[in-house]
């Protein structure tokens, strides 16, 4: 930066006379010399305007990356917690998921152990090594009767009333069915779907409440589970006919519905003497099937 220089001139400044009268005298002069100034050193205004922008400039610029690593801090903070949540997550899971495994296992090991006790006879002989003949104890249901859960079930084909029905049960060695779970319920209900021909071709059970209205009981004496009630809409009505020709109303029940049943309520009070197919249980026998071996 060329240096700045201040330079005053001479100046002389003279006396004006005082009168006439005064002696002359010589005048005086006052007289400056040249000056020179030279402004080699920067002034106080300058010192403080000069740099100052680049000082702030660079604070700020500081500032503005230090803030920046503050917020990447935090998210990278806030990542490594969810990172662990979901890997503790993920764990418990797949802890669970194991768990539930071994169970289902479990569970599966004693269907298997279960129905290998109860499993019906086989109608295959086998070839076999040593004696000639074996025992094989199992349980079975004689022909035309269909076995599930420990017991035989027969689906007549004719149509009776429900006391002829019952009579036809017992000349088989069983009774009409008496329903004592929902299982047999489902089962019961299942089949009737693919045996019914029609809407009104229902099976007469071993229920009724002839000996006394509205208690209903078994054909073994036993009451009515009231857990285990499957009743269609407001059955039991106890209809007594179009002009009450029907004295006694609907003493007996009956069960199915051919396009499936609501929740599997399907049951239906009826007259006792009208003709329906029925049901027939009894137990399954055990008996001893013999394996011929060469």
């Amino acid at each position: 930066m060329p240096e700045a220089e201040v330079v005053y001139s001479d100046v002389k400044f003279a006396r004006g006379k005082k009168g006439a009268s005064e002696a002359v005298t010589p005048s005086t002069d006052s007289t400056y010399s040249e000056i020179k100034i030279s402004k080699t050193q920067p002034s106080t205004a300058q010192l403080s305007e000069g740099p100052q922008p680049a000082v702030v400039s660079k604070e700020s610029k500081v500032t503005s990356e230090r803030l920046v690593l503050v917020v990447l801090s935090v998210l990278l903070a806030a990542a490594l917690i969810a990172l662990c949540f979901t890997t503790i997550k993920i764990i418990t899971t797949n802890k669970q998921l194991e768990n539930l495994e071994r169970h289902k296992m479990k569970c599966k090991s004693n269907f298997t152990e279960t129905l290998s006790k109860i499993q019906p006879c086989s109608t295959v002989q086998p070839t076999c090594p040593g004696p000639k003949v074996i025992n094989d104890p199992c349980y079975k249901c004689e022909e035309g009767w269909e076995q599930h859960g420990g017991k035989c079930y027969y689906f007549s084909n004719s149509n009776s009333s429900w006391k002829q029905s019952r009579d036809e049960c017992r000349a088989k060695g069983g009774d009409l069915v008496k329903i004592e779970s929902r299982e047999e319920q489902t089962f019961l209900e299942r089949k009737l779907r693919d045996v019914m021909t029609e809407a009104e071709d229902k099976f007469w059970i071993g229920l009724t409440d002839s000996a006394a209205e509205d208690r209903w009981v078994w054909v073994d004496g036993s009451p009515l589970n009231q857990s285990l009630k499957f009743w269609s809409g407001k059955e039991p009505d106890n209809w007594k006919g179009r002009n009450g020709e029907y004295h006694d109303g609907e003493d007996c029940a009956r069960m199915g519905e051919q396009g499936g049943a609501d929740d599997l309520k399907c049951w239906f009070d009826a007259f006792c003497s009208n003709p329906n197919r029925s049901i027939c249980e009894k137990a399954e026998v055990k008996g001893q099937f013999k394996k011929v071996c060469d």
